[in-house]
């Protein structure tokens, strides 16, 4: 699973992705509940950013005294019937997280080492993902997601990566030829023929810790 990765800016939404997100600005990297861009398809067939919540179910959303969980990621095989997920994901609420790279733990050396994960000759990256809406201040919705991910327990890459004993999951990266395909996918079964692992060969990962004051505050 992900819950730490770094979110495309302005110049590479606009020059890449071929949007222009209103909000001015965000954080380099992204963790649970912190503002993002994602990429959605509008009402008349074109791209569109929005600035959305990472997390499907943004902490302030859950009732007080439920339980928190986790919604930073969606289990593929589940997606439709969990009661986080399955409206969006019946509506075909499909996105994009538009990315450079993202972050994974690794136990190798018997302790969690934070690796950065990033496609290789600079390829776009774009995460797959559930968008929902919610009402907002003042009449205006705001928005959250949730990356997509699968069993990654055969991936010559992504199978090193999280505690030794739990499934091993990756997020899923969708092709530049296949971004269109699957923002207008509404045919449920169809979008799950998206869901594949990304090429090992086409992939990088370098140990990446972070800072010990950063550690701290996370």
């Amino acid at each position: 699973m992900c819950v730490n990765y770094a979110p495309a800016q302005a110049g590479l939404l606009r020059d890449v992705f071929g949007v222009t997100c209103l909000a001015q600005a965000w954080p380099p990297e992204t963790w649970p509940d912190y503002a993002a861009p994602l990429i959605v398809t509008s009402r008349d067939g074109r791209r569109e950013c929005l600035l959305g919540t990472f997390g499907m179910v943004p902490r302030k959303r859950i009732p007080p005294g439920a339980a928190r969980f986790d919604t930073t990621n969606a289990r593929s095989e589940s997606v439709g019937e969990k009661r986080a997920f399955s409206a969006a994901w019946k509506k075909g609420q499909l996105c994009l997280v538009p990315a450079t790279c993202f972050y994974e733990p690794d136990y190798a050396t018997g302790k969690a080492v934070r690796w950065r994960v990033w496609l290789k000759h600079d390829e776009p990256m774009a995460i797959a993902g559930l968008w929902r809406d919610w009402p907002g201040d003042g009449g205006q919705d705001v928005f959250s997601f949730t990356m997509l991910t699968i069993n990654s327990g055969h991936h010559p890459l992504m199978s090193r990566f999280h505690a030794p004993g739990k499934e091993k999951r990756m997020i899923v990266i969708i092709p530049p030829t296949e971004w269109d395909d699957w923002l207008t996918c509404r045919d449920m079964e169809l979008a799950r023929s998206f869901l594949r692992p990304y090429a090992a060969d086409r992939m990088a990962a370098e140990p990446a810790p972070l800072p010990p004051r950063a550690a701290a505050q996370t």
